[in-house]
């Protein structure tokens, strides 16, 4: 049976980077996977994910964004290719609601430039979009986006240029515990490590059952539109954007490719039970719900849509992160509930994991995301 120091149990984007810095470090690392990195059944792929730093979740995320950003920076250096394309955030949304009131709280908070603009001024700077009655906007400069499914193959090509090794197209049916080592049994092998880190995205209400965490997951839907005029490309300065309005919220992307503009509904979804079964198929009401969104704020996108994929959100019951060691050992951590905003912490979150496995080390920056919390 094959002997490792730490194996890492699913090798999206958390636990791709959990490889990469356990690998770093000159450990011998496993990462385990039933598919290939930067896949299409799990919750890091599509493209495009925001990243970005006045967070109006909760300002609490910011000392772990100012990490995540200099681990994506080096990242990038390490691969020698672009990951993080910083074309700004443009949030919007009543002044009264959640999102324009929180990134302001963050910024004042964590003393991070943002910039207030009104109708006439986003009009002028931005003159594909519209902003809805009763709206105001703030832009965030430092803001952009991640591409995700080659930050995913950037940490696995790190970490196996390191020394990692993956198992790939396995799936794990046991994890025997002992006072010494984890046995992990999969579909055709067995093996064993002295630390243990579990990142199984949508999979985490199966795989950590016996911690009865309250997940959810739901499956969300992702559009590509074309456009009828340049002011949604990258290259003519269009920002990523996230729209509150009323009880909804939209987010989407500039187009970078020939596939034109990404853009989805953050909230609704429909409740999932097994990523495997979902076929990829579009939901009639909640592509209805986004081309009403993109008419009232975004007329010069065209119809209908030219592309099309899901993706999974592990729900925690307050949109926070799991982030803690199992309850009867300090040797194995796991990170679950990333609620649909996870992916840009992955790179942290990954180095993260690894310190609390190898070093028993928490930071307070994660206490927040206690389970006990």
């Amino acid at each position: 049976m094959s002997t490792y120091d730490v194996i890492v149990i699913g090798v999206g984007g958390v636990g791709s980077a959990a490889l990469y810095h356990a690998a770093r470090r000159g450990l011998r690392v496993l990462g385990i996977d039933r598919f290939a990195p930067g896949h299409s059944r799990g919750s890091s792929h599509g493209q495009t994910r925001a990243i970005r730093m006045a967070y109006f979740e909760h300002p609490d995320y910011v000392p772990l964004l100012r990490q995540a950003y200099q681990l994506w920076e080096e990242l990038e250096e390490h691969v020698g290719r672009l990951l993080f394309d910083r074309v700004g955030l443009l949030e919007v949304g009543p002044p009264d609601g959640l999102v324009v009131p929180g990134v302001l709280r963050s910024a004042a908070q964590h003393n991070l430039p943002v910039q207030q603009c009104d109708g006439d001024e986003l009009s002028r700077r931005f003159p594909g979009f519209r902003m809805p009655e009763g709206t105001v906007a703030v832009f965030e400069e430092n803001a952009g986006y991640l591409l995700v499914e080659q930050c995913v193959q950037a940490h696995v090509e790190m970490a196996v240029r390191h020394g990692a090794e993956l198992l790939l197209g396995q799936t794990v049916r046991r994890i025997d515990q002992s006072e010494a080592e984890f046995v992990i049994v999969t579909d055709g092998t067995a093996v064993r490590s002295r630390y243990l880190v579990v990142a199984p995205g949508p999979w985490a209400p199966q795989v950590l059952r016996p911690l009865k965490l309250p997940l959810h997951v739901l499956i969300k839907h992702q559009y590509w539109y074309p456009v009828r005029e340049p002011g949604y490309d990258r290259q003519a300065g269009c920002p990523v954007f996230f729209f509150e309005i009323g009880s909804e919220f939209f987010y989407g992307f500039p187009r970078i490719d020939e596939r034109g503009v990404k853009v989805a509904r953050h909230t609704g979804g429909e409740p999932c039970s097994d990523p495997l079964e979902v076929p990829e198929t579009t939901d009639p009401v909640d592509q209805s719900l986004v081309e009403r969104f993109l008419e009232t704020t975004m007329p010069g996108v065209g119809r209908p849509a030219c592309g099309h994929s899901i993706c999974f959100y592990t729900m925690s019951p307050d949109g926070h992160f799991y982030v803690d060691w199992f309850p009867d050992t300090q040797r194995a951590a796991f990170v679950a509930g990333l609620s649909g905003h996870g992916f840009k912490f992955t790179s942290v979150l990954g180095k993260a994991l690894i310190e609390m496995c190898v070093d028993q080390n928490r930071w307070p920056e994660l206490e927040f995301l206690r389970v006990d919390r």
